[in-house]
């Protein structure tokens, strides 16, 4: 981490970090423009590259700055004891969200760095790349699995429930302004969907 980053006003930080999130994550590392960040965040590119030497410097940091605090809101977010699968999905959904209220591009930044393909990068990100996944499968393994369906596998949900998160928030980016409490409004109402599917039924109806 750039420890003397750090030594400017939180407000001006968070200034950087959401340019740099935005700005990354609607264009990709190969397209995207520290113009750009510079013009979003209101500084000059001589202060950008005073904390920041190159745009990968930056990236860097923006990457391993977005893992470590996200795993920090689902460190504190999550009950530990929880053993409900579906809760435990709306915790990290919660946990996400609390994410998106400071920093609104940082989910989507994360989801989209996966698809990154230009090699500078890959070697930059390499050692962290698995760390949040590893987090994820971490909280859900704390579930039971006792209330699923037996015929719906956890492979099968986990993936309804990422394709159906990344899908639902890339349409409330590209359709209008972002706003983190509508985006997750929603997605509550297609995880209660899936709660209704995926839970074992009690009860035969004939």
């Amino acid at each position: 981490m750039n420890e003397k980053f750090f030594d400017l006003k939180k407000e001006k930080q968070d200034r950087m970090i959401n340019a740099s999130l935005k700005v990354f994550a609607m264009n990709g590392y190969a397209h995207a423009s520290t113009d750009d960040i510079v013009r979003e965040a209101g500084i000059s590119k001589g202060l950008l590259f005073h904390y920041f030497a190159s745009k990968l410097g930056l990236y860097s940091f923006i990457y391993d700055y977005s893992i470590r605090y996200v795993i920090l809101e689902l460190t504190t977010g999550v009950d530990k004891e929880e053993t409900d699968y579906f809760r435990l999905v709306e915790q990290i959904k919660e946990a996400e969200l609390q994410v998106m209220r400071n920093y609104p591009c940082m989910m989507l930044f994360l989801n989209n760095s996966r698809l990154e393909n230009v090699s500078e990068v890959l070697v930059e990100t390499e050692d962290k790349r698995n760390i949040l996944s590893e987090k994820y499968a971490q909280i859900l393994s704390q579930a039971t699995g006792e209330e699923l369906d037996e015929r719906l596998s956890r492979e099968q949900l986990s993936e309804m429930i990422c394709f159906t998160t990344e899908g639902l928030m890339r349409r409330h980016f590209f359709e209008g302004s972002f706003q983190p409490e509508l985006y997750h409004q929603e997605l509550k109402q297609y995880l209660g969907t899936m709660r209704l599917l995926g839970t074992r039924k009690t009860e035969v109806i004939s």
